[in-house]
């Protein structure tokens, strides 16, 4: 049994508050947040869990593990404290806000030998592994390009750009599907009820091999949209968040150029005349289960096995690397800046 204590009460804080409580394998021990209001609601539904707001109280308590879901900028502070407490870790999305907060934090967590998770609920979702079986199967073929798109009206945010705030999870579910490293990224974006802060952006993720991830980010949408487009040589694949029970569909459509010779002025010349293929569409079944529950019985099963976290620091890590870059990119007019090669992993 894990005993779990939990920072923060705000947006993500009841949903992990509410599976930490349900996972067997987990003792939901303490909860920790300034906001008494909040605390007095866990203490109403949660009755036997343990409230405060004093952290010193919770990283002091008997809890094995800390969950920090807290705005970005706490997060490096946080986690390193519950660190040298030789408490286990999962941090909500992103994990720092900083390449060198991140690469301090697995350094410590490394030789502490405790586990460091960053919160990628995406890279656990059942529709994003049924995807990434399609791509590595190659019934996808070559992959093309990846569109993907996360817009809604809210939540605006002070603290954060909207890069920031909802671009890990697609830049996670990219990387996931391609399983390689980004050479370049790009981005371009502008602030519009607040000019200091951007609420609308635009990224570009170029590969090696000539693929393009081109993402679409939004507070300022009037349309909840979360939907992936993979276009590969063979077959297409979208993937609906907001839809609930056709998550998934599988356009067997696409193009090919085959070489025809035809006659120009009495020679010959080789025209590429494109022939469109127009298939089924398939809608595979996908398991309705919480990708945060996955996650977090995952953060729970690695402290009890000692395993490494599929989402672990060098994982968010190479999220941050990305960011940085595409948000240097966003101050310097959309101007592609080069990533390393390879983003450093473990």
């Amino acid at each position: 049994m894990v005993n779990v204590g939990i920072i923060g009460c705000g947006y993500w804080g009841p949903k992990l508050i509410r599976n930490f409580h349900e996972i067997p394998e987990a003792n939901l021990s303490m909860v920790c947040d300034l906001d008494r209001g909040k605390l007095e609601r866990v203490q109403k539904e949660y009755p036997y869990v343990a409230t405060t707001t004093d952290i010193g109280e919770l990283l002091e308590s008997s809890v094995d593990a800390v969950v920090v879901a807290t705005p970005v900028a706490s997060h490096y502070c946080l986690a390193k404290q519950a660190l040298l407490h030789n408490k286990n870790v999962l941090v909500e999305k992103p994990l720092t806000r900083s390449i060198g907060e991140a690469k301090e934090l697995i350094e410590l967590a490394e030789k502490r030998n405790l586990v460091l998770m960053a919160g990628h609920t995406y890279a656990y979702h059942p529709a994003v592994e049924f995807m990434c079986q399609l791509v590595k199967s190659g019934e996808l073929g070559e992959i093309y390009y990846i569109n993907a798109a996360r817009l809604n009206l809210g939540l605006f945010r002070s603290d954060v750009n909207v890069l920031w705030d909802l671009a890990p999870h697609d830049i996670c579910i990219v990387l996931a599907l391609l399983d390689k490293d980004p050479l370049a990224v790009s981005a371009t974006g502008a602030g519009h009820i607040d000019i200091a802060v951007c609420d609308v952006a635009y990224m570009e993720l170029r590969f090696s091999d000539k693929t393009l991830a081109h993402l679409h980010f939004s507070w300022l949408d009037p349309c909840k949209v979360r939907q992936i487009t993979v276009v590969g040589s063979k077959k297409m694949v979208i993937y609906d968040d907001v839809s609930e029970n056709e998550k998934i569909r599988i356009y067997d459509k696409g193009v090919t150029i085959p070489g025809v010779t035809i006659p120009n002025n009495g020679g010959n010349f080789a025209a590429w005349l494109p022939s469109y293929r127009y298939g089924d569409v398939t809608i595979p079944f996908i398991p309705n289960t919480e990708p945060l529950r996955l996650e977090c019985s995952h953060f729970v099963e690695c402290i009890t096995k000692g395993k490494r976290p599929r989402t672990d620091g060098w994982a968010g890590l190479k999220i941050v690397t990305i960011l940085e870059a595409a948000n240097k990119s966003l101050l310097n007019g959309g101007g592609r800046e080069m990533l390393p090669s390879p983003i450093p992993v473990a």
